[in-house]
C-alpha cells in the first residue's frame, strides 16, 4: 500500500495538471491497471501469443481486464484503417450474461469507455458498434452453431469454465478467428477443472496469467475481503474461488473431479423419487459446523440426480428445520431423511414444529463418515451420480474429504448429507423386482 507521503505527491502532481490531461488520465487503463491485468507482449517462446487465459478468484478484476483488451482492440483496428473488417467477438454463458456482465456490468464494455468514446449497444442486432466501424457481435455457448460463418479479428470469451457446451463453443470460434494480420482471444474465467481449460492451457500460443481476490482489495469493501478469508483461507473452495488455482484430485481422496465433470448435466429427467437429507450442527453459533441440506432425486434410469445443495451456516435449530422444509416444497420431494446422532428426538421435533405432516426418516449413524460415504463415492465412479448444474461447495467438500474424515479439519457438513441423500435414494432402496418372462 502506498504510504501518506507518496499518496500526496501523486495528488500534487495531478493537481497540476490542465483538465485535458486528467480526462485522459482517468480512462487510460495503462495508468491505472495492474501489471497481471495488462496484456504480456508474447508467449512463452517470444512469438505473439494467440490466447490470453486470465484465471481469477472472485473480485479480481479479470472481466475489467477482459473489457479493457476489447476496448484496446477496437481502438488499434481503427487506427490500422481495418476498421471495416474489425469484427470481435464477445462469447459468453448465455446471452443474457454477455449482456449483464461483458457489456453492461459495472466492469463491462460500455462502462471502461470514456462518456464521448463510448459505442452503441444495438440489443437488437446482439451487437456493439463504435463510430469507427468495428463491431463486437455477443453470442451464446449454448449456440455453439451460430459461429459457424462469421469471422472475426479478436474475441473475449468469460467464464469458459461454466459452459455446458464448452469444446462445442470453443472449436467453432477457432474457424472464425481468422480476421487480419494475427487475430487473438482472451479468455477470463475462475477457474475449475473442466477439460476445456486444460486443453486451452496446453496449447503452446497460449499465457496463463493467474489473478487473486486480494490483488483486488482496492476495490472491494474491506468487511467483503475479511469474511472471504476468514470463512474460506486455505479451503479448496478458497483455492478456486479466491486465489484463482484451478484444483485437480487430491491424493488419497475420495473422489476424482473427473467423476463429477464426466456425467454433470443441465438438468434431470423425470424423476420417480426426490429426498431432501439433513444433516443438524452440533450448536447453533456463526463459527459452528453448518446445518448440511442436499437435495437429490432418482430418475427412471436408476440414476441419481443432486438438485440443490441448501447448506446454512451455524443457524438456530428453527432456521435450518425451516429451510429444510423449504426445499422439501421447492422439489415437491417425497421425504426428508434427518441424521439424529446429534439432536436425537429434538431434530424430528424441531422439523415437525414447521410441517407437522411432513414425512421424515431418522438415520443414525453406525460408521465413520469416510465408511459411509465409500459407497456412496463408488456409485460416483460407476457413472450412477449427476450432479445438475454446479455446486461449488460441496464439490469442494467431496475433492478435498480425506481418510480422518474431515475437510481442513472440520466436518464435511455438505457432504454428510449428500451422502445420506445417495445412500437413501440407491444403496438402501428395495431392490426392483425381476422382470419375469413367459
Amino acid at each position: 500500500m502506498a504510504s501518506a507521503a507518496s499518496r500526496y505527491d501523486v495528488a500534487a502532481a495531478l493537481a497540476g495538471l490542465p483538465p485535458g490531461h486528467l480526462r485522459f488520465l482517468e480512462w487510460d487503463w495503462q495508468t491505472w491497471a495492474r501489471d497481471d491485468q495488462l496484456p504480456p507482449e508474447c508467449d512463452a517462446h517470444g512469438r505473439h501469443w494467440r490466447t490470453w487465459l486470465i484465471l481469477g478468484g472472485r473480485g479480481s478484476g479479470k472481466t475489467r481486464a477482459g473489457a479493457e483488451w476489447v476496448r484496446s482492440q477496437a481502438e488499434s483496428l481503427a487506427r490500422s484503417g481495418a476498421a471495416g473488417s474489425g469484427r470481435i467477438a464477445l462469447v459468453g454463458e448465455t446471452l443474457d450474461q454477455v449482456r449483464s456482465v461483458m457489456v453492461e456490468g459495472v466492469s463491462g464494455l460500455l462502462a471502461v469507455h470514456p462518456p464521448g468514446g463510448r459505442p452503441r449497444f444495438e440489443l437488437s442486432k446482439r451487437q456493439i458498434a463504435w463510430s469507427s466501424g468495428v463491431v463486437a457481435q455477443l453470442f451464446s455457448a449454448e449456440d455453439p452453431e451460430s459461429l459457424r460463418g462469421p469471422q472475426f479479428a479478436a474475441a473475449w470469451l468469460d467464464e469458459i469454465a461454466k459452459w455446458r457446451r464448452a469444446e462445442e463453443t470453443w472449436d467453432m470460434l477457432q474457424f472464425g478467428l481468422r480476421l487480419g494480420t494475427m487475430p487473438q482471444q482472451v479468455v477470463t474465467t475462475t477457474p475449475r477443472p473442466a477439460a476445456i481449460l486444460k486443453r486451452i492451457m496446453g496449447e503452446e500460443s497460449t499465457v496463463v496469467t493467474r489473478v487473486r481476490t486480494a490483488d483486488n482489495a482496492a476495490n472491494l469493501a474491506p468487511a467483503f475481503l475479511s469474511q472471504m478469508q476468514r470463512r474460506y483461507a486455505g479451503t479448496l473452495l478458497g483455492r478456486q474461488e479466491l486465489e484463482g488455482e484451478l484444483i485437480d484430485d487430491v491424493p488419497g481422496a475420495l473422489w476424482r473431479v473427473e467423476w463429477i465433470e464426466q456425467h454433470r448435466a443441465a438438468g434431470s429427467p423425470p424423476l420417480q423419487r426426490v429426498v431432501v437429507a439433513v444433516d443438524p450442527p452440533v450448536t447453533a453459533t456463526k463459527s459452528s459446523d453448518a446445518c448440511g441440506i442436499c437435495v437429490a432425486g432418482l430418475g427412471a434410469d436408476r440414476r441419481a440426480y443432486v438438485l440443490a445443495d441448501r447448506t446454512l451456516q451455524g443457524r438456530e435449530p428453527h432456521v435450518w428445520a425451516r429451510a429444510a422444509i423449504t426445499a422439501y416444497r421447492d422439489f415437491a420431494a417425497d421425504r426428508i431423511v434427518a441424521e439424529v446422532n446429534q439432536g436425537g428426538d429434538l431434530v424430528e421435533s424441531v422439523l415437525r414444529q414447521i410441517d407437522p405432516a411432513v414425512p421424515i426418516r431418522m438415520v443414525r449413524a453406525t460408521r465413520g463418515k469416510w465408511l459411509r460415504a465409500e459407497p456412496v463415492a463408488a456409485l460416483y465412479a460407476e457413472g450412477r451420480v449427476a450432479h445438475v448444474g454446479r455446486h461449488a461447495a460441496l464439490e469442494a467438500q467431496m475433492l478435498a474429504f480425506g481418510a480422518d474424515g474431515l475437510v481442513a479439519g472440520r466436518s464435511p457438513d455438505r457432504l454428510d448429507a449428500l451422502v445420506w441423500a445417495l445412500t437413501e435414494l440407491i444403496l438402501d432402496a428395495p431392490p426392483r423386482p425381476a422382470v419375469r418372462t413367459l
